[in-house]
Order: structure tokens, then sequence, then C-alpha cells
């Protein structure tokens, strides 16, 4: 198969999204399959890169003209350049296109695929309402109007892919009404359990008998970090022997910072910064919990990657999470509403527990990674791109007044999307308004 990918955050951006997409099409290619990925072009890759293999590597990688960190982020927004990707297109010649965002580049996926006359899959990431803060002129009206836009994009595809079962089951209650297929994003397995405990302490300054809470990823505001570093540094104050580990760069981390300095715990505090390859799974794997308290997740791989290195997780039920974390089992997980101090008690409860618990809590996690072998949903995800391919549509088999008036009907479900959403957004925030004021009344 023909795998045509445009995504709006790739390599070299830090992310789960980008390393969704990058972990899928190798796995693709390694199936014998071809893959070309578009992409927006980033200003100084060699100095953002996970590592230098990643910059380099631009195999099948199309970049598109972009702006770079907008509105202060670290994403990038395409320009929109006419014309730009029709030649790459017509010689790529593809079977599938799959889009991984709904906006932007998303776009253009769908008007690639009704051009092409071939399947359009849509992978729901993110629950894009929550990162709408990213955006000029943040508001209840814009948060309504991205999760309307999302949905009504979804309506649009063939197929849509959801990370979770949580996500899924969003999606139908949003009014996804098209058939919506649960696959993960996959790990390797054999990767992520060979890290070196000793190196990985060694590394970071961290005693060899310390005890040792993790975390890893991107160290921005959605991530609910301040909680987080509160809820480790309440934990390490009944644990003063104990360290804790952070993995990432991001805005957050004065934030991590400003709370470990606040309680006099900065001595117990290691900021890694950015890891990749063999550096990030030694790093895994000196931790002896996991800690992750993020609610905007949709399915949180570094806790399927921790638990590979035998890291039990103490996590909030949130999506993302609940499908991975079982509670007293493989980790912890907490109630969405539950506060710092019992977040810290879940972690010293797996901290203190005795050896031999312990070790059963770090085997099921094991055996929970195990589930989410990249070539497992792998293959689930190419099974569901041939069975769109076998159906009894004439994929390919049209004239050209016929494939016009495709493109033209894409364009209209395009502005009729677009429209739809800002018209339910209104009206959500006018209700919404009229149900203060009564309030206020009474």
């Amino acid at each position: 198969m023909h795998i045509l990918m445009l995504t709006n955050t790739y390599l070299p951006l830090v992310g789960g999204v980008a390393r969704s997409v990058d972990w899928f099409a190798r796995a693709y290619r390694a199936r014998g399959h071809r893959v070309l990925i578009v992409a927006p072009r980033f200003e100084r890759r060699d100095e953002r890169a996970e590592n230098v293999d990643e910059a380099e590597d631009e195999r099948d990688v199309v970049r598109v003209p972009s702006i770079c960190n907008f509105n202060g982020s670290p994403f990038a927004v395409r320009l929109p350049v006419p014309g730009y990707l029709t030649d790459v297109v017509r010689g790529f010649r593809p079977d599938i296109v799959h889009s991984h965002h709904p906006f932007l580049l998303g776009d253009t996926a769908l008007r690639i695929a009704a051009r092409q006359n071939v399947p359009l899959v849509f992978t729901h990431h993110t629950m894009y309402e929550r990162y709408t803060h990213y955006l000029p002129g943040d508001s209840e009206f814009l948060r309504s109007f991205v999760s309307d836009l999302a949905t009504g994009y979804a309506n649009r595809c063939d197929v849509v892919f959801a990370p979770s079962e949580s996500v899924a089951r969003i999606l139908v209650e949003r009014g996804v009404e098209k058939p919506i297929r649960v696959i993960p994003t996959g790990i390797d397995i054999d990767h992520f359990q060979s890290g070196d405990r000793a190196l990985g302490r060694s590394r970071h300054g961290l005693p060899a008998d310390a005890k040792v809470i993790g975390h890893v990823g991107r160290l921005a505001h959605e991530k609910n970090l301040a909680f987080l570093a509160t809820a480790v540094a309440t934990a390490l104050e009944s644990e003063p022997d104990a360290c804790f580990l952070v993995v990432g760069e991001g805005p957050s981390r004065k934030v991590i910072e400003e709370v470990f300095a606040a309680r006099g715990l900065t001595g117990s505090l290691r900021l890694a910064g950015r890891r990749s390859g063999q550096e990030l799974v030694d790093a895994y794997a000196a931790m002896d919990v996991f800690a992750f308290a993020s609610l905007t997740e949709t399915q949180g791989m570094v806790l399927t990657e921790a638990m590979a290195a035998g890291a039990p997780v103490v996590a909030i039920d949130a999506p993302g999470a609940r499908e991975v974390v079982k509670d007293e089992e493989n980790g912890r997980l907490l109630p969405e509403d539950a506060s710092e101090d019992a977040f810290a008690e879940a972690l010293l409860w797996t901290l203190r527990e005795e050896a031999a618990r312990r070790g059963a809590l770090s085997e099921a996690a094991r055996r929970t990674a195990a589930k989410f072998a990249m070539g497992r949903v792998a293959d689930r995800a190419l099974a569901e791109y041939e069975r769109l391919l076998a159906e009894e549509r004439s994929f390919g088999q049209e004239g050209i007044w016929d494939s016009a008036l495709r493109v033209l009907e894409a364009e209209w479900e395009l502005w009729a999307t677009f429209a739809h959403a800002a018209g339910t957004a209104l009206e959500d925030v006018s209700l919404r308004g009229e149900g203060a004021s009564d309030s206020r009344d009474r």
C-alpha cells in the first residue's frame, strides 16, 4: 500500500502525535508498505531534534512552509500555498490518506482524498478544546467551536481511529457517526525493557539505593504539572532519601523548580531535560514509580513505556490512563478530584510496599505494556486500511466530471462543518450566559 500521512506536528517536535506518526510509519515500512509524511517545516531543526538521526532522517517526508512557534507555542502552523503538494501527491499515488489533525493540514488531507478518490482515515489524537490556550483569544466560545469542528471533521472521514476506549465513548457522545476503531499507539517493548538501571541513576546523580519517583513528558501547562510537583514534593517530605527525576522540557519546568525550592527540596530534584534513545530507556529503568497527573491525554504513551521498564504508575483517572493503570495491580489510579495529599499517599504506598509486592506490581506493569506492542497495533491499523480498500466502492473508477463534483462536495463539507461548529458554539455560549444571568437573578 501507499499510505499518505498528514500531520501538524512531527519530528523534531517532541510530543505524542509526532512520535505516534513516526512509529506507525516505521512499522508500516518494515512490513513492505510505502509511507509519505506531509508535515510543517520547523526552524533550527538540528537544535530541537531528540537526536541527530531523527533530525537527518527525512526519508519520504515532505515539509510544507509554516509559521514556527505560533503564539509562543512549540507548534508550527502551515502556510496555505495553493498547489504546493499537487505534483508530490500525484507522483506518490496514495491508496490511503491518513489525517492526524482535523485542522490546517487536516483540511488538506480531506481535499487530497477527494481528488484522489481514496479512503480518508482520521486519528483523533487529542481533546483539542483543552489546547486552545495556545491560540489568541482563548474563550469558552473557542473551546466549543474547536470541539464541534473536530467532531464535524470526523464525520467527513471514512473511519476514525481513537487511541483508547474512553476517547471512543466520548466521540460517540459528541456525535461522531462514522465507524470508530480503537487503535492505540504501540511501543517497542524490547527497547524499553533494555534499560540499564545503574547507568540511568549515575547519569543523573541518583544514589544507587535511593527511591526514585519519575516523570517523562513535555513540561506544559495542560499536563497538570503544578499539581504533580506539589504531590511529589509532599511525598518526598516523608521520604527524605527519595528523589524526583523529570525527563522533558517546556515552560512548566519553572513551575516544578519553584515548588521544590519553596519546600526546600531542590536537592531532591533532578531535571534531566530532553532525552531519547537509550538514555531515555535508562532513565525509565532508574525509576521505582512513575507519576502522571495529566487530565488531557487520550492515551499517554509514556505510561506504557514506563510499565515496559517495570515501573508501576500512579495516575489520575482520566482518558488514556484508565485503560492502562489498574488500581493496586500495576500501580494506583486515583479519582479525578483527588487532592495532592492523596496522590502523595499513593506514591508512598507504592514505594513502601514489601519487596515481593513491589515485584508483583512491576511484573503486572510489564504484562500490561506487552498488550501495546507496536507490531500488534500496526497490524490492526493495516487490517483496517485493507478493509476500507476492499469495500465495494469504486475508488479511482470515474470520469473527470465526477471527480470535479466530488472535490466541490468536499469543499462544501469543509465550509458547512466550519459554519455549523461556529453556530453551535455561539448557541452554547449564549445558553451559558443566560444560565449565569438566571442564577444571578435568583
